[in-house]
């Protein structure tokens, strides 16, 4: 712990979301008083975005928490500006209000922005008006479209919305008693949701065929100069088909920090952004090709780490490892994943019951519990988590 009669170590968290959540709840629990926290984002509500995709069916809604709440409860003080610039050598952080902020350390969890994979696609993404994809619904319900196709482009290594929406769109239209309405999901996986293991795909591809829902992988879905969606190999054209694409991410480049091509910020194995002093990255805002909360809370988790070793906390920084925890939503119920997207063997399980506690679409070790705790939500019976995110046994 950081020693209390020395001034405050000063951490900068740019972004209000999953990532710099988590990272607030972490070091306040790891540096308690010793450290003197800003929160830098725009943004007035946090927004739990992964059940926004069963607001079209009517099977879930995305919920809101005020961020100053959020604040208020952990003690930090809420700057409702964006990060725009780095001085590191400085230590300042830049708003686009204009403010300097100092910093001992800073952590970037700015997330990611989204845009369109194809021109002539309907692109789905949380933030996206129900309405838009329930009139989609309503013309295959209603007999229009007899074709649908779910795509998930070849630079998106989070496809699990994809078979999700195929699901209970499958189910939605059956019904409604459309049972002549051809859908299949086209994707570059060798297996679907291959990152979870064999088990979870396995089972994933019995519910697809329960739902009638065709599969095409290791495909990739090009668009043709004249604005064809062309599936390689084969040559099949969509024209004939409603599609639905997933977005592909896109970075937020700040003006002082390195970034790729695409506007993500690179890190070490810590979260350390390379090249600066006391800058740290994690969530969405950085390079790892996965972009999903649970994988956000777990780098924010390490960032934080490293970040209160370096204010002479007394733990251990530790290499982020990246285990992945999902829940999909089959259309008639959840199926549960846990596995390790950079394992050789197959080490994941699925399971149609919570495999960890908070049973959340997102699994954070200290975000979870605490959302669930504004929630009223309480652990399975027989369990005693210990204020954390805890992984459930296998009946």
């Amino acid at each position: 712990m950081a020693d209390a009669s020395s001034s405050p170590f000063r951490v900068v968290i740019a972004g209000g979301g999953v990532a710099g959540l988590e990272a607030a709840l972490a070091l306040r629990d790891l540096l308690g008083d010793g450290v003197e926290i800003k929160l830098v984002t725009p943004e007035r509500d946090f927004v739990y975005r992964p059940m926004a995709v069963a607001e079209p069916f009517a099977r879930g809604s995305a919920q809101r928490h005020a961020v100053a709440k959020i604040a208020a409860d952990l003690g930090v003080e809420l700057v409702h500006e964006r990060l725009e610039r780095v001085d590191d050598r400085a230590r300042h952080a830049v708003t686009d209000g204009g403010q300097e902020l100092p910093y001992d350390a800073l952590l970037v969890a700015v997330g990611a922005a989204s845009e369109p994979a194809y021109d002539r696609a309907r692109t789905w993404t949380p933030e996206a008006d129900a309405e838009i994809y329930g009139g989609l619904l309503e013309d295959v319900e209603q007999g229009y479209s007899k074709h649908v196709a779910f795509v998930v482009p070849d630079d998106v290594y989070w496809p699990l919305p994809a078979y999700e929406l195929a699901l209970m769109t499958a189910w939605d239209v059956q019904a409604m008693g459309q049972d002549d309405v051809a859908i299949t999901v086209y994707t570059h996986e060798e297996a679907p949701l291959g990152i979870f293991g064999a088990a979870a795909s396995a089972a994933l591809g019995e519910d697809l065929a329960e739902a009638g829902v065709a599969v095409r992988t290791a495909v990739r879905v090009a668009e043709s100069a004249d604005g064809h969606l062309l599936v390689d190999p084969g040559g099949e054209d969509l024209r004939d088909q409603r599609v639905v694409a997933l977005p592909r991410a896109v970075g937020h480049p700040v003006d002082g920090l390195p970034s790729d091509d695409r506007g993500f910020v690179p890190s070490d194995e810590f979260g350390r952004v390379p090249g600066t002093e006391a800058v740290w990255v994690a969530g969405d805002a950085g390079t790892f090709r996965i972009k999903q909360g649970g994988l956000a809370a777990q780098q924010a988790d390490v960032a934080a780490r490293s970040i209160a070793a370096a204010a002479g906390a007394e733990v251990q920084a530790e290499p982020f490892r990246p285990v992945l925890r999902g829940v999909l939503l089959t259309g008639r119920g959840q199926a549960w994943m846990r596995g390790d997207p950079d394992a050789e063997a197959d080490g994941g399980a699925v399971a149609r019951r919570a495999l960890f506690w908070p049973p959340t679409k997102i699994a954070g070790r200290y975000l979870s519990p605490y959302l669930a705790g504004l929630e009223g939500e309480q652990p399975p019976e027989g369990e005693e988590p210990s204020g954390e995110l805890v992984d459930l046994k296998l009946a």
